[in-house]
């Protein structure tokens, strides 16, 4: 099947549609379901439950058939949705695939909501930037939402194609985590990576510290280079790859990790970015238990990580939901991928919440942090046919 056949062919009650610069992938169905209902803890036997539902789904119908799928929320207090499908259908990377022209929305004039409104979001920022010279925390991840309720259904479809006409660089996701009788969509175009494993071999490629993208191509090169020089960015990284590395050595004979970070971007932002390479010690350790330990990075919680977490909680106003949890794979081999949830919404009947959070260290300012969010919000607004 042809790479913009699945496109086509993704409905919104699709378990899964993973589009990643190596292959793209359309699950749908549920021939079992992984069920973690959500608690404290419930995520430490998650790894082996899931081994041992894969080898049953590969001995009954063959291995190529026996891959789970499906989302991971932020907080492991909220539900899980794994399954392994009824259906799966691989093909090749979009990237350079002829696609239909981006689809315009008929959304309406439905109301608009901040969650937090800016005022509200600058002064949690200032709270946290307290917390951290107190010595409270290094770091914490503030997020704000923005939600739309709307006069006509929105066409999931076509926001997904969408967004992967326009971001096809990143990992454009649709996983489908509501009830059964209240569908509801996580869709997305996320620039990171959380990990992939390939035999032994382990990639992780973790964010952190940005700048918005300028359409004047010499002032886009200066926000680049200037986000590569910064000591507050490239600090606000160093946390992140120190805890991916950290986490990922007790499964590894031997790591990776560049001494520098390298600039990537997408279409509405910079990033620094550092990919980690590992070699596993031991084969049986699967993509999906090396995601539950490496979550959740600095990238989008925080550290230490109990504090941030009780930050966020405190600070935001809001339940993240699967906003910064996980999305992706894991066969009965143990190879697989898990991206993190960020550029993206939930959408449920006619309504669309939309998420973007912000990175706050010593030397954060408060004011652009907010605006930090205010473009990653571009992503899906974008898509949407909406003009930032």
């Amino acid at each position: 099947m042809s790479t913009a056949s699945l496109l086509e062919l993704y409905r919104p009650d699709a378990a899964l549609f993973l589009a990643t610069p190596r292959h793209t992938l359309l699950a749908a169905g549920a021939r079992s379901r992984l069920q973690i209902e959500g608690g404290a803890g419930q995520w430490q036997a998650l790894a082996g439950r899931a081994r041992a539902l894969l080898g049953e789904q590969a001995r009954e119908f063959g291995a190529a058939r026996a891959v789970l799928v499906g989302a991971l929320p932020f907080d492991e207090r909220l539900p899980a949705r794994l399954v392994v499908p009824e259906t799966l259908h691989w093909s090749g990377p979009l990237g350079g695939v002829a696609l239909p022209a981006p689809s315009a929305q008929a959304l309406g004039t439905g109301a608009l909501r901040e969650l937090p409104s800016g005022a509200e979001y600058v002064a949690a920022v200032e709270q946290a930037l307290a917390q951290i010279r107190a010595g409270e925390l290094r770091k914490v991840v503030l997020a704000r939402a923005l939600e739309m309720q709307t006069e006509a259904a929105p066409d999931v479809a076509a926001l997904l194609a969408n967004l992967v006409r326009r971001n096809q660089g990143a990992y454009a996701f649709a996983a489908q985590v509501g009830e059964q009788n209240q569908p509801r969509t996580l869709i997305g175009a996320s620039p990171e990576l959380l990990v992939s494993r390939r035999g032994r071999a382990v990639l992780a490629n973790p964010l952190a510290g940005s700048a918005p993208r300028n359409a004047d191509p010499e002032l886009d090169r200066r926000a680049g280079a200037a986000l590569l020089a910064s000591a507050k960015d490239r600090r606000e990284h160093a946390f992140v790859v120190e805890a991916v590395a950290a986490s990922l050595r007790p499964f590894c004979s031997e790591i990776s990790v560049p001494a520098e970070p390298v600039l990537m971007q997408t279409a509405t932002m910079w990033h620094l970015s550092t990919e980690l390479r590992g070699q596993l010690r031991d084969s049986a350790t699967s993509a999906l238990e090396l995601a539950t330990a490496l979550h959740p990075t600095p990238a989008i919680c925080g550290t230490p990580t109990a504090p941030a977490l009780a930050a966020i909680r405190a600070l935001e106003g809001f339940e993240r939901g699967y906003y910064a949890g996980l999305v992706g794979w894991s066969d009965a081999s143990g190879d697989g991928e898990w991206i993190v949830t960020i550029r993206c919404a939930e959408v449920a009947q006619r309504q669309i919440r939309l998420y973007a959070g912000a990175g706050i260290v010593d030397g954060s300012q408060a004011q652009a942090e907010l605006d930090e969010t205010s473009a990653k919000f571009r992503t899906v607004l974008t898509a949407l046919g909406i003009a930032p």
